[in-house]
């Protein structure tokens, strides 16, 4: 008879105006690595929260049985002690504080009533070694990168004797190679009798990882599939996921660009004062009318740096070189300048720099371009709100009503008004970073066939992603970048992800 380490059964949990979960059930095998997945705002997070403790007990309706037992979890200190762990897509590690200091946190080592350092130390080492980090315990968090940060959580977790190992989104923010290392030591933990729940939006992570794929579709199960029955596959999931079948992630568009050149560069460089270091020598870039434009490159290449210095220079660096828009040699010195030269730059940090998490979806979406919802400098409210519906229907953005506030949205809705907040300056050209990332599938193939429309209305769109089949998909030609050069370009017609990467990791 199998053994289940985790049962929940029927949760229900409500918020204000929407049933996150409704009469969930969910089984975990011991041993297992089991993804759970489903569109943003399914009810995956939600639940993962329920089981943690972060929503207590008696906010929930429903049963938690670990290894058999019933669990009325009143805080995430509750859940850790029976030996579960969670770890979040944003990492909750003190940047200033060092990787022992972080890893033992909250739960250090004594001597009595003081701090054993030494013990410590000597720990932390042994549990760096079995996440396969090679860095000295003494590090400080802000010299790591996110990769390596990601494995000081999960050696956090290892601290605490952990059976069931929860990780949100944990190769959102990675580069490749760290998110084939992160599975693989997923793997390594699985040998060592640790159970894994990861959420994933990655179909092909959770292909190559899963024993069990649970899918959730607005707040309730729909399935559960399994690997020994040869159930797993993209299709299977895709369909259980949004409830139809998705042929072809990336539509297809019936029409060609112009050949006016709307957008361009010359000689384009950027020294960043901050860090000491150039980090764009020499661009040379070209968008047309109607056009979509991948920009590709490893993480750390210069993409996000590129599309800042292009929109009104943010971070303030010293800038050489000739930028034109629409034949025009312009000077942008600052974002209002580049918003009223018809361009806008949907951030690929929408929590941080993109939304103003805690005002609703209505003030989010007009601060791009207040004048036109107001009347002698007077916020004219009606127009306001009907502004706000049409975007919330036109993106199909799931909340209650605009009223919502912005931070208790999922990210694909979140990543949705953030691109109705630029839409809403009636730009020409649009720069998106990252635009899809943290996003699901189903929300993904909304946001590419809204950019088909954008572009077919003659919009132009420089598009910034570290996920190639996304840029083969969309693009009409495509930029490569290396250590803040453009390496190469690419028709779309030539363009392979053996070229691309070739390009991306050419060196000076």
């Amino acid at each position: 008879m199998e053994k289940y380490l985790l049962e929940m059964r029927n949760i229900t949990k409500e918020f204000p105006g929407v049933k996150a979960l409704d009469n969930v059930s969910f089984k975990v095998k011991e041993g297992e690595i089991h993804c759970l997945v489903g569109e943003n705002g399914a009810g995956k997070s939600t639940l993962m929260k329920v089981l943690s403790g972060v929503y207590q007990y008696g906010e929930y309706s429903g049963d938690i049985l670990f290894n058999g037992e019933i669990q009325e979890f009143t805080s995430v200190k509750d859940s850790e002690k029976v030996g579960i762990a969670i770890i979040y897509q944003e990492l909750a590690l003190i940047p200033e504080l060092s990787v022992y200091e972080n890893i033992y946190l909250g739960h250090e080592i004594k001597k009595g009533s003081i701090i054993n350092w030494n013990a410590t130390i000597a720990k932390s080492m042994k549990i760096l070694k079995k996440v396969g980090l090679n860095v000295h315990p003494k590090t400080k968090i802000k010299d790591l990168g996110v990769g390596k940060q990601q494995l000081v959580e999960i050696a956090k977790a290892l601290s605490k004797d952990v059976k069931l190992l929860i990780l949100d989104e944990p190769t959102a923010a990675l580069n490749e190679d760290d998110s084939e290392h992160l599975l693989f030591l997923l793997k390594e933990l699985k040998k060592q009798g640790i159970t894994s729940i990861m959420i994933s939006h990655k179909l092909k992570e959770v292909i190559a990882i899963a024993d069990t794929v649970t899918v959730l579709r607005d707040g309730q199960t729909i399935c559960s599939l399994h690997k020994e029955q040869g159930e797993i596959s993209e299709n299977v999931i895709i369909k259980q996921m949004v409830g139809r079948e998705i042929n072809n992630i990336y539509p297809k568009r019936g029409f060609t660009h112009g050949e006016d050149v709307v957008l361009e560069l010359k000689n384009w460089s950027a020294y960043d004062p901050k860090l000491g270091r150039q980090v764009l020598k020499d661009i040379h870039l070209k968008v047309k009318k109607g056009e979509i434009v991948g920009l590709a490159g490893l993480m750390g290449a210069g993409r996000t740096e590129l599309a800042q210095s292009i929109f009104g220079n943010a971070r303030e660096y010293n800038l050489k070189g000739e930028l034109f828009i629409n034949g025009q040699k312009s000077f942008l010195k600052h974002p209002r300048d580049a918003i009223k030269s018809g361009i806008a730059y949907v951030t690929e940090d929408r929590k941080g720099d993109g939304l103003i998490l805690i005002q609703n979806i209505k003030e989010n979406i007009s601060i791009s371009n207040l004048q036109a919802v107001a009347s002698r400098n007077v916020i004219n409210q009606n127009k306001e709100i009907k502004m706000a519906n049409q975007y919330k229907e036109t993106l199909n953005i799931k909340a209650p009503n605009i009223e919502q506030v912005v931070g208790n949205l999922s990210g694909g809705n979140q990543q949705k008004v953030s691109l109705a907040k630029w839409l809403f300056a009636k730009p020409n050209i649009l720069i998106l970073d990252e635009p899809t990332r943290g996003i699901d599938v189903g929300a993904k193939y909304e946001i590419y066939m809204f950019m088909n429309e954008l572009v077919r209305q003659g919009m132009s769109i420089l598009m910034i992603s570290s996920e190639l089949p996304e840029i083969l998909g969309m693009s009409d030609r495509i930029y490569v970048v290396s250590e803040g050069r453009i390496t190469g370009e690419l028709s779309i017609e030539d363009a392979t992800q053996e070229k691309i990467m070739e390009m991306a990791t050419k060196e000076e």
